[in-house]
């Protein structure tokens, strides 16, 4: 367990007070927009920032007390940081980047090199300088730097933020075998939902200096307080799903929930592997009756349970559904004329679904993806799918 309970005043007038607890294994992403206060966070983790006041404990290790007067310096906190920019030296080869990493370990020696080196596929430059990598190799050899220290603690600092789509999507497989495979347990930070969607198992989302909401992926990023970070139109339900079909002819999938099935633009996974789906607000309308000769593919019956006003014209209106929840953004003038309320069935169309290749809580399924054929040029209509860093779009 991670356990953050700390506050800090900067003389600019910034104030943080960071009070949450994190998982002791896994992804933990600190999600929020730029000057939030989440890299000022894992500087205090660090140790390269003292809070005023607090306590900061990872494990069994008391990195802060302010109480009990402990400070652990940097270099005895056993954490490995990862920037956004790379920071190599450059005079040195990425072989010996990476053995600096080793010859700063204070703890046991549980990472292997060669199995750093296999993991994040960098042994074909280990004889290269820095100047000659790309910009996601370069973030490659950065974060085997970093786990050849061996780390109790790996801190991330939006390691993507430098690179372009196509760079993101070369690393993202790297950090999420880094994930599966060493179960250490991960600070992220990131502005960014598809990267916390892909990598993270747990969230603390942060706005203005506090920590305002922490627990599980799935659970914190439905929340209507999250409206501030997230914005109206990207509040969603995450469902964890599995994939059941594949359908060739139409370059559909199918992927299964509690609640029912769910089809979406083909899956770069192979059936019955775990899925995570992500249905934003905006995607979901609402009908009193049973659907009939519409073109939404995905529908769900639920019940209204609340119906929360959200900024400007529109209502975020949760549906209960037997399992789960799903969150529907209507306007006002919806809700009043089709007199929702909280008790009322309604039936949920489901216009756009998001799929990723892995869920919060599920284990590695320990294969690669490959799909069960290649994906059509032009996905089906209000469908939009992120697999592998390929995201298809289409509109409804």
């Amino acid at each position: 367990m991670i356990e953050i309970d700390v506050s800090l005043a900067r003389s600019t007038g910034f104030r943080l007070e960071a009070h949450f607890t994190a998982p002791g294994a896994g992804v933990t992403a600190l999600f929020g927009r730029s000057g939030s206060g989440k890299t000022t966070i894992i500087q205090l983790v660090a140790g390269s920032v003292r809070p005023d006041s607090g306590r900061i404990v990872v494990g069994d290790e008391v990195f802060f007390d302010a109480d009990r007067g402990i400070d652990l310096p940097m270099e005895r906190r056993g954490t490995g940081y990862v920037f956004q920019d790379a920071r190599l030296f450059p005079h040195m080869t990425v072989e010996n980047n990476l053995r600096y990493g080793e010859r700063r370990a204070r703890r046991e020696r549980t990472i292997r090199f060669d199995v750093v080196v296999d993991m994040l596929g960098i042994g074909h430059l280990l004889k290269r300088r820095p100047h000659t990598l790309s910009g996601g190799e370069k973030q490659r050899v950065a974060i085997g730097r970093a786990l050849l220290s061996q780390p109790r603690l790996l801190l991330m600092d939006e390691p993507l933020a430098s690179l372009d789509e196509m760079r993101k999507g070369e690393i993202l497989p790297y950090l999420e075998r880094l994930r599966d495979d060493l179960k250490l347990p991960i600070l992220y930070v990131s502005h960014s939902i598809e990267e916390v969607l892909r990598l993270s198992d747990a969230v603390a989302a942060v706005t203005d200096g506090s920590v305002i909401a922490c627990g599980p992926l799935a659970d914190v990023l439905s929340r209507p307080e999250l409206l501030p970070i997230l914005g109206r139109f990207d509040l969603g339900t995450i469902f964890d799903c599995t994939v059941t079909a594949h359908d060739e002819e139409f370059g559909l999938s199918t992927v299964a929930f509690a609640d029912g099935e769910l089809r979406v633009p083909l899956v770069g996974r192979p059936v019955g592997a775990p899925a995570r789906a992500r249905i934003r607000s905006r995607d979901v309308s609402l009908s009193l009756s049973r659907p009939i000769d519409v073109s939404v593919t995905n529908r769900l019956s639920g019940t209204i349970t609340r119906i929360i006003r959200a900024e400007g014209p529109f209502s975020d209106v949760e549906v209960g559904l037997a399992h789960g929840r799903l969150h529907a953004l209507v306007t006002q003038e919806s809700v009043q004329r089709l007199a929702l309320e909280p008790g009322m069935p309604v039936w949920a169309m489901i216009k756009a679904v998001t799929v990723d290749s892995r869920p919060a809580g599920f284990a590695s399924p320990g294969a690669e993806i490959n799909p069960p054929s290649p994906a059509p040029q032009s996905p089906p209509p209000a469908l939009r799918v992120i697999a592998g860093g390929n995201r298809p779009q289409g509109t409804g």
